[in-house]
């Protein structure tokens, strides 16, 4: 009896397991550089729209890295992952793309939101570059910035070398952290 109900367990972990391996893309589902290019200008729009002064403070960078459309998926364990790109100095090219993944802890739910890593830094931003696992926390301190209703972000006085923004459908989202998530170029 005792036996069963191990190997009902172990056979339900490993369902579960494979179940949350199906949640990030495979080789064949992955974007093209055109459609993240898209993807990263609709992702800068609606930062812009949504977050005062954030057009404004973007601009003052010396680079943004966006992931539009990050996608959390969990069942016990998640996974967050996404794509995205590198702009410099205000031009509306990429220099690079990269993926973005993070691990989870226990929850239940699916959720899509733009992971925005603003470099204020130079030197920060050349170490982001020759780094090709770039881990936040580890290779790069990120302050992830809250913006209350009505407060401009061009007039915050923001020190940090990188500042990193996590955006949903209803502006920003305060109760993320994303130490630990993982950067890494794209071959494209």
């Amino acid at each position: 009896m005792r036996a069963r109900r191990i190997s009902r367990s172990i056979a339900l972990a490993g369902c579960l397991l494979l179940l949350g391996s199906l949640t990030l893309p495979r080789t064949s589902e992955a974007k093209t550089t055109g459609q993240i290019d898209t993807a990263v200008n609709a992702a800068l729009a609606r930062f812009g729209q949504q977050v005062k002064g954030g057009a404004k403070f973007i601009a003052q960078s010396q680079g943004v890295v966006v992931f539009p459309e990050v996608v959390k998926a969990a069942f016990l364990y998640g996974q967050q992952y996404g794509e995205g790109a590198l702009r410099i100095n205000g031009v509306a090219r990429s220099f690079g793309y990269y993926s973005f993944t993070a691990k989870w802890g226990a929850s239940t739910d699916v959720l899509s939101k733009d992971v925005i890593f603003v470099f204020r830094d130079a030197a920060a931003l050349r170490s982001f570059e020759l780094t090709a696992g770039w881990v936040v926390g580890t290779n790069g301190p990120v302050t992830l910035i809250h913006v209350g209703a009505g407060d401009d972000l061009s007039t915050m006085r923001v020190t940090a070398p990188i500042a990193g923004f996590v955006v949903g459908s209803k502006g920003l989202m305060y109760d993320f952290s994303l130490t630990g998530a993982k950067i890494g170029p794209l071959n494209k």
